[in-house]
């Protein structure tokens, strides 16, 4: 059909964890070189948690990376860290393939996405900002993070492995080809393209917020002292990238972004659209 969505890059599955595994896939950028990150990821353990669901167009590919990794049937809990399509592309049928998981969202998620999906309400578990998720194994932590487009978005923290799920926080694009670690990244790449990210399409009201409470809520994301970064639209935060990453973040509101592109832009991506 005209209107399906181009099915983005399959990347291989990465474990950046005992036992936590990052899905991933890139979406082509129109009309520049790059990429970006398209990822959700599995906690597997007693109770093994699905974090994010994908999207449509990725979904033969992700459901197979998916049980690649886990038996459905092993699922217990399936985190949305908010109901955006491109974390939510796949919810429906893993809740269906995953008969033994229980939905974890919020009120507000749960109104917000009533018009195209219902769960039963026996496998709803609400979770706001603060609250925590106990298994058996582990205490998982939701966290709303700094920068945000969606008023139901929380973060997940796991203290058993350190690896912080930013959800859309971090988010920058990456060159034509996807690179595994954004350490890898070109330093004005990363800078630039966080500042684009979060200023043009996950927080545009960051250039008017007050800075010392801005500053303090990033001290408070800092202080869960992430081991690993793994987020929807980021490439695997590691090692000496997570200062790197923090220092991009808790700048953002000084930062002068990218100009936004406009019909100008959009003009020229389609000169040159298929040549």
């Amino acid at each position: 059909m005209a209107f399906d969505p181009l099915p983005p890059i399959r990347l291989e599955p990465i474990e950046v964890a005992p036992d936590t595994f990052v899905l991933r896939s890139a979406q082509v950028a129109f009309g520049a070189p790059l990429s970006v990150s398209i990822n959700s990821m599995v906690i597997r353990g007693p109770e093994t948690v699905v974090v994010d669901t994908g999207t449509r167009a990725n979904r033969d590919a992700w459901l197979r990376d998916l049980t690649s990794i886990v038996e459905p049937t092993d699922v217990r809990w399936i985190f949305l860290s908010h109901d955006d399509e491109d974390h939510t592309g796949n919810l429906a049928i893993t809740m269906d393939m995953c008969p033994n998981a229980a939905l974890v969202t919020s009120w507000a998620a749960t109104e917000r996405m009533g018009c195209a999906f219902h769960a039963p309400p026996e496998r709803l578990r609400w979770v706001d900002h603060g609250g925590s998720l106990e298994l058996p194994d582990r205490t998982l932590l939701a966290i709303r993070p700094p920068v945000y487009d969606s008023p139901t978005t929380r973060a997940l923290f796991d203290p058993l492995t350190g690896v912080l799920w930013a959800s859309d926080a971090f988010a920058t694009p990456m060159p034509a080809e996807p690179v595994e670690h954004a350490g890898d990244l070109p330093s004005q790449l990363w800078a630039e393209g966080m500042a684009m990210f979060h200023h043009h399409a996950l927080s545009p009201w960051l250039a008017d917020v007050d800075r010392t409470a801005f500053a303090a809520t990033v001290a408070d994301f800092h202080d869960l002292a992430p081991t690993v970064i793994a987020g929807a639209h980021t490439p695997t935060i590691s090692g000496p990238a997570i200062e790197t990453a923090f220092e991009l973040l808790a700048c953002q509101p000084d930062t002068v972004p990218p100009p936004h592109p406009d019909q100008q832009a959009l003009d020229a991506a389609l000169a040159g659209y298929g040549a």
